[in-house]
C-alpha cells in the first residue's frame, strides 16, 4: 500500500497559496474593482459626451455651411438679376437717345429744306426783278438806238455783260 499513499498527500502551501489569492481577490474586489469600474464607466461616459457633443457641432456646422450656400447662391442670382435689370434700362436708354438724336436731326433736315427753299424762292424772285429790269433796260436801249438806227445786238450783249458783272449767275 506504500505505493499510493504519496498521490493523496495534501500540500499545506498550495492551499495557503489559493486562500491568499482568494483574499486577495476578495480584498481588490471589494476596495480596488469598484473603483476601476467607476472610474471606466465615467470615462467612457465622457467620451460618449464627447463624441456627441462633436456630432451636435457638426450637424450644426453643416446647417450653417448650407445656409450660408444658399445665401450665396441668393446674392449671385440677385446679382445677376440687377446686371439684366441694369442692361435693358441701358438699352431701353440708348433706343430713347438714338430714337430722339434721331428726330432732331430729321428737325433740323426739315427747317434746313425750308430754309434752303425760302432762300431759293428769294433768290429766284430776286433774279426775276433783276431780269426784268434788265429787260426793261434793254427794252429802254433798244427803243433809244432804234431811233438812232443803231444795232440790236449790241445792246442785247451789253444788257448780258452787264448782267454778268453785277453776279446774276447760277
Amino acid at each position: 500500500m506504500m505505493e499510493y499513499t504519496g498521490l493523496i498527500e495534501i500540500n499545506w502551501s498550495i492551499i495557503m497559496i489559493w486562500i491568499t489569492v482568494i483574499v486577495l481577490f476578495l480584498v481588490l474586489k471589494k476596495f480596488f474593482f469598484e473603483k476601476v469600474k467607476n472610474f471606466m464607466e465615467t470615462r467612457s461616459n465622457s467620451i460618449q459626451d464627447a463624441f456627441d457633443s462633436a456630432e451636435a457641432v457638426n450637424r450644426r456646422a453643416d446647417e450653417k455651411m448650407q445656409n450660408y450656400t444658399k445665401r450665396i447662391a441668393n446674392v449671385e442670382a440677385e446679382g445677376r438679376e440687377i446686371i439684366r435689370d441694369a442692361k435693358i434700362k441701358a438699352d431701353a436708354q440708348a433706343r430713347e437717345i438714338i430714337e430722339d438724336a434721331n428726330k432732331q436731326a430729321t428737325e433740323i433736315l426739315n427747317k434746313a429744306e425750308r430754309n434752303i427753299e425760302r432762300e431759293k424762292q428769294k433768290a429766284m424772285e430776286e433774279m426775276r426783278k433783276e431780269v426784268a429790269a434788265l429787260a426793261m433796260m434793254a427794252a429802254e436801249r433798244i427803243v433809244e438806238r432804234e431811233i438812232q438806227n443803231v444795232g440790236q445786238d449790241e445792246i442785247v450783249d451789253e444788257v448780258i455783260n452787264k448782267a454778268r458783272s453785277t453776279g446774276w449767275q447760277n
